[in-house]
C-alpha cells in the first residue's frame, strides 16, 4: 500500500525513468484533446460563477441609486474594479510560481517537492497579502485623485476600497492553494471552493445592501464586506481540505495528490527562491500592465463628458464573458505544459499549447459573434435604461462591446499562450514582450493620438485592439521558436 504523494519516495526511483514522457494518474490514459477538456471543464464552470457574482455586484450597484448618483456609483465601481485587479495581481504572482513548480513535480512524480511548493507558496502569499493590502490602503487617496474622481464618486470609491483591502492576505492563500491543486490535475476542488465563495458573496452582499436593519442598508460598503467575508470563508475551507486525511492508494502510476498533514511550515529559502524566480517576473509584468492601464484610465477620465469611465467598466465586464473559456483552456494548458516538461517530454508540451490555441480561438470567436451583432442589447442586460444618464452609458458602451467582438481570436491566442508559457516557467519572456507591445501602443501611440486631438473613448479602444493583435503575433513566434521549453523553475 502506498500513500498518495509518496509514490516516488516509497518506491523504486526507476519508476520515473520507466514512465518518462507519460503523465501519471488518469491524465496518462487520455488523449491530448481529452486532457485539455478534462482540465478545462471545472475552471470554465468556475469562471462562469465568478462572472455571475461580479455581475451581481454590478447589478446591485446600479440599483442603489438613479440619475447622477447612479453614474457616480458606476465610476466608483470602475475604479474599484481596477484596484481590485491590482490586488489580484499581487497575489497571483506567487500562485503562478506555485503552479509552475508543483506541475513540474507532478510530472516527475515527486510528491515531496509538490507538497513543499504548496506550503511555501501559501506562507509567502499570506505575507505578501498583508504587505500589499496595507500598501494599497495607504495609496488609496492618491489613486482616487489620479483617476480624476471627485465628489460623490470619490467618496464611494474610498468607502468600497478601504474595506476590500482587508481581503488581500486570504486571497493570496486561496490563490496559492488553488493553483497547487490545479497543478496536480485537481481542478474540481478549486471550483467547489470558488462556488462556495460566490454563494457567500452574493448572499451577504444582498443582505448588507438591501436587507433589513441592522445588517442591511449599508450601501456600497455592504458590497465590500460581502466580498471580504466570502474570501475569508474560501481560504479557511481550502486549508481545511488540504489538511484532510488521505486514503491509501495502490498502483505504480497513481497521480500526485496533496495532503499537507505532517509537512513542515518552516520557511525554506531554496523553495521560496524558486517561487520568486518564476513569480516575480509575472508580478512585475502585471504591475507594469496595471500602471499602463492607469495611464489609459487617466485618458478616459480626462474626456470632456461624464460617464466615460462607467461605460468603459461596463464594456470590460461584458468583454470578460469571453475570458471564461480562454482562461479555462489556458489554465488547463499551463497544467499540462508543466507536467509534460516535468516528465521530460517537451514535444508534447509544444503540442499542448498549439492545440489549446485552436480551442480558444474557436470558443472565443463564437462568443464574439454576439458582441458584433447585438452589442447594445448585451449592455442593457447590465445597465437598466432608467433616465438619460443610463441611456448615455448604454450609448457609450455599445461601440466598445462591438470592438470586443473584432479582437476575440487574437485575444484568445495572446491569453492562452501567456498563461501556458507562465506554466512552463517562462515568465521573464512573457514579461519582456508584453511590455514591448503595451508600452508601444498604450503609451506611445495613445499619447500621439491625444496630442493630435483624435482622442475619444472609441479611439482608445481601437488602440488597445491593435495592441492585442500585435501581442498575438509576438507570442505565436515565441511558441514556434520553442526556446521556452528550457525555462528553469
Amino acid at each position: 500500500m502506498v500513500r498518495p504523494g509518496k509514490t516516488i519516495e516509497g518506491k523504486d526511483r526507476s519508476l520515473a525513468q520507466r514512465s518518462a514522457g507519460k503523465l501519471a494518474g488518469k491524465l496518462g490514459g487520455m488523449s491530448l484533446n481529452r486532457q485539455l477538456l478534462a482540465l478545462s471543464l471545472w475552471p470554465f464552470l468556475e469562471q462562469i460563477l465568478g462572472f455571475f457574482v461580479s455581475t451581481v455586484d454590478l447589478l446591485l450597484a446600479t440599483r442603489m441609486e438613479d440619475g447622477e448618483a447612479m453614474v457616480a456609483i458606476m465610476d466608483a465601481m470602475g475604479l474599484a474594479g481596477y484596484v481590485g485587479w491590482l490586488m489580484a495581481i499581487l497575489q497571483s504572482a506567487v500562485a503562478t510560481g506555485v503552479m509552475a513548480i508543483v506541475s513540474r513535480a507532478a510530472g516527475a512524480r515527486d510528491g515531496a517537492s509538490a507538497r513543499e511548493g504548496v506550503v511555501q507558496g501559501i506562507v509567502v502569499a499570506f505575507v505578501i497579502g498583508l504587505a500589499s493590502g496595507l500598501l494599497i490602503w495607504l495609496l488609496l487617496p492618491s489613486l482616487v485623485g489620479w483617476m480624476g474622481l471627485s465628489g460623490d464618486a470619490a467618496l464611494k470609491a474610498w468607502a468600497y476600497l478601504s474595506i476590500t483591502c482587508l481581503s488581500c492576505p486570504v486571497m493570496g492563500v486561496l490563490f496559492a492553494a488553488n493553483n497547487g491543486l490545479r497543478a496536480v490535475g485537481d481542478t474540481r476542488t478549486p471550483f467547489c471552493v470558488m462556488a462556495l465563495i460566490n454563494v457567500v458573496n452574493v448572499a451577504l452582499s444582498w443582505l448588507f445592501v438591501f436587507g433589513p436593519e441592522p445588517l442591511g442598508g449599508m450601501g456600497i460598503e455592504g458590497l465590500a464586506w460581502g466580498s471580504v467575508a466570502a474570501w475569508a470563508v474560501g481560504a479557511l475551507v481550502i486549508l481545511g481540505w488540504l489538511f484532510r486525511e488521505e486514503k491509501e492508494v495502490d498502483g505504480d502510476d497513481v497521480g500526485i495528490t496533496l495532503s499537507l498533514r505532517g509537512v513542515s511550515w518552516r520557511p525554506q529559502g531554496g523553495m521560496m527562491m524558486r517561487i520568486g524566480r518564476v513569480g516575480l517576473p509575472q508580478g512585475a509584468e502585471m504591475l507594469g500592465m496595471w500602471a499602463i492601464h492607469a495611464y489609459v484610465l487617466s485618458c478616459i477620465t480626462s474626456l470632456p463628458y461624464t460617464g466615460a469611465l462607467g461605460a468603459h467598466f461596463v464594456a470590460i465586464r461584458v468583454e470578460s464573458i469571453s475570458f471564461l473559456p480562454g482562461f479555462a483552456i489556458g489554465t488547463a494548458a499551463a497544467t499540462l505544459v508543466g507536467q509534460y516538461l516535468g516528465a521530460r517530454n517537451p514535444e508534447m508540451a509544444m503540442r499542448v499549447l498549439k492545440k489549446a490555441c485552436w480551442f480558444g480561438v474557436v470558443f472565443m470567436s463564437l462568443m464574439g459573434v454576439f458582441f458584433l451583432f447585438v452589442p447594445e442589447m448585451i449592455v442593457r442586460l447590465i445597465v437598466p435604461e432608467r433616465g438619460d444618464e443610463a441611456s448615455r452609458l448604454i450609448h457609450l458602451a455599445g461601440p466598445l462591446v462591438f470592438l470586443c467582438g473584432v479582437f476575440q481570436a487574437p485575444l484568445a491566442i495572446s491569453m492562452i499562450l501567456k498563461i501556458g508559457l507562465r506554466g512552463a516557467g517562462a515568465t521573464r519572456t512573457v514579461m519582456m514582450w508584453s511590455f514591448v507591445s503595451l508600452i508601444g501602443f498604450r503609451i506611445v501611440v495613445m499619447t500621439l493620438v491625444d496630442w493630435m486631438g483624435w482622442i475619444s473613448l472609441e479611439m482608445i479602444w481601437v488602440v488597445m485592439s491593435v495592441d492585442i493583435f500585435v501581442q498575438a503575433g509576438i507570442f505565436l513566434v515565441i511558441l514556434y521558436r520553442g526556446k521556452w521549453v528550457s525555462a528553469k523553475v
